[in-house]
C-alpha cells in the first residue's frame, strides 16, 4: 500500500473515532434525570403565624407611686407663753399614743386670771340674793343651791334657768350674764395650752425645746400618724374606666420584702393636661411602711372579655396588628386594653385570624410573605 494511501485512511478513522465518540455522549446526556425545581419562592421573607384565641382575662393595670401619711397635722401655737416639758420629749422621732399631752404651756397666769373673774361673779350672786327672794321667790331656792355648789377650782355650771321673763331681766340687770360668757371664754383658751395627741403618732418635725417662749401663731412641730398611708399614684385617662373605689390592689416594694393590700379610697377629678393621667389614692397599712417610700403594684379591674394577649413588640403603632392573609400582610386596627412590661392585651380580634407572631424587618401592609411550615 503506498503511503499516502495510508494516511488517508487514518485521517478518515479518526474522524470516525471521533463522531462515535460525541454520538456516545448526547445519548447519556439525554438519559440523565433532570434536576427537580425548588418549592419555594427565592426572596419572599418567612413569616410565622400566630393564631388568636380570645378569652376572658384579668384585668389588672399596673400603679406606682409615694407613700404618704395619711393622718398628718401641723403644730401650732394658739396662745403664748413658756414650753413646758411633758412626760416624753418633744423630739423628732417621739412617739404619743392618742390622748397623750404633746405640748403643755405654762398657764399659770390665765388660771389666775379666770379665778378672779369666778370670784366676782360669786360676790354679784351673793348680793343679788336679798333682792331675789324679795321679787322672785319661787326662783330663790334654785340660786341658793347653785350658790351652794359654787366652786373656784371647777369649771363653771350653766345658771339656773329662769322661771318667767321679769327674772330673766332681773339676772340680766346685774351684769351676771356677761360674767358668766366671759368666764366660760377664758375657761375654752386655758384649754388650748395643753394640746394632746389625736391619734396615735411620731413627731416629723419640731421645732421648738422645754423652756422656750411660744408665741400665739408659731408652728411648733408636725405629728404623723405612722401607721396608716395613702399612697399617690396615677393611672392613664384611658385605663380609668377600670379603676373604681375600692379596687383592690396589691403592693410591692423594690427595697425590703413584703407585700402590701390596699384599696383604691378616692379618684382625683383632675387630669394633668402634660401626661393625660389622673391621680389615684390609695389606702394601705403596715409596720414596715415610711413616708416618701416607693411602691409598684397592680389594681384589680376585674375581666376583660373577649380579649386576646400578644407580644408588646407585634404592636404597629398604637394601634395595629399584621394579619396574615393569603401570604400578604395586612394590618389590621385594634382596641388596646391594657399594657404591660412585655406584653398588650387586645379586643376586636375575629377567633382564629392568623396573626404575624415575630417581628419583621421592613414589614408594611401588602407584604408578601411565605408561611412557616
Amino acid at each position: 500500500m503506498r503511503p499516502l494511501t495510508a494516511r488517508r485512511l487514518g485521517v478518515v478513522g479518526a474522524f470516525v473515532v471521533l463522531a462515535g465518540a460525541f454520538a456516545l455522549a448526547n445519548v447519556l446526556s439525554k438519559m440523565k434525570e433532570p434536576p427537580k425545581r425548588k418549592t419555594f419562592q427565592q426572596g419572599l421573607p418567612t413569616a410565622e403565624v400566630l393564631p388568636v384565641q380570645n378569652a376572658s382575662l384579668p384585668a389588672s393595670l399596673d400603679i406606682q407611686g409615694t407613700l404618704e401619711a395619711f393622718d398628718k397635722v401641723d403644730l401650732f401655737a394658739e396662745v403664748g407663753g413658756t414650753l413646758k416639758a411633758t412626760s416624753r420629749p418633744f423630739k423628732v422621732g417621739s412617739y404619743f399614743p392618742k390622748g397623750e399631752v404633746l405640748i403643755a404651756i405654762d398657764d399659770e397666769e390665765a388660771r389666775l386670771s379666770i379665778l378672779s373673774q369666778k370670784s366676782s361673779l360669786l360676790n354679784a350672786i351673793t348680793q343679788l340674793m336679798p333682792d331675789l327672794k324679795i321679787d322672785h321667790p319661787q326662783s330663790f331656792e334654785q340660786w341658793k343651791s347653785y350658790l351652794d355648789g359654787f366652786d373656784l377650782e371647777q369649771p363653771i355650771r350653766p345658771f339656773p334657768q329662769p322661771l318667767s321673763e321679769q327674772e330673766k331681766f332681773f339676772i340680766a340687770s346685774r351684769n351676771l350674764y356677761t360674767q358668766y360668757y366671759t368666764i366660760k371664754s377664758a375657761e375654752t383658751r386655758l384649754a388650748k395650752y395643753t394640746l394632746s395627741a389625736p391619734f396615735n403618732g411620731v413627731l416629723t418635725e419640731a421645732l421648738i425645746n422645754p423652756g422656750g417662749l411660744v408665741r400665739t401663731g408659731q408652728k411648733l412641730g408636725v405629728l404623723m400618724n405612722s401607721g396608716v398611708y395613702e399612697l399617690v399614684g396615677t393611672v392613664p385617662v384611658a385605663e380609668l374606666k377600670y379603676v373604681q373605689p375600692g379596687s383592690r390592689v396589691e403592693l410591692v416594694s423594690d427595697d425590703i420584702e413584703g407585700r402590701w393590700n390596699g384599696r383604691v379610697k378616692r379618684i382625683s377629678d383632675q387630669i394633668d393636661p402634660g401626661t393625660q393621667t389622673v391621680k389615684v389614692y390609695i389606702g394601705v397599712e403596715g409596720k414596715d411602711l415610711r413616708e416618701g417610700m416607693y411602691l409598684r403594684g397592680t389594681v384589680d379591674a376585674g375581666a376583660y372579655k373577649q380579649a386576646f394577649e400578644l407580644p408588646r413588640n407585634l404592636l404597629v403603632g398604637q394601634d395595629g396588628v399584621y394579619e396574615v392573609r393569603d401570604s400578604t400582610l395586612a394590618l389590621r386596627k385594634v382596641e388596646v386594653l391594657r399594657y404591660s412590661e412585655g406584653s398588650v392585651v387586645v379586643s376586636g380580634l375575629p377567633e382564629g385570624v392568623r396573626l404575624l407572631g415575630k417581628p419583621l424587618s421592613g414589614a408594611f401592609d401588602g407584604m408578601k410573605v411565605q408561611v412557616a411550615n
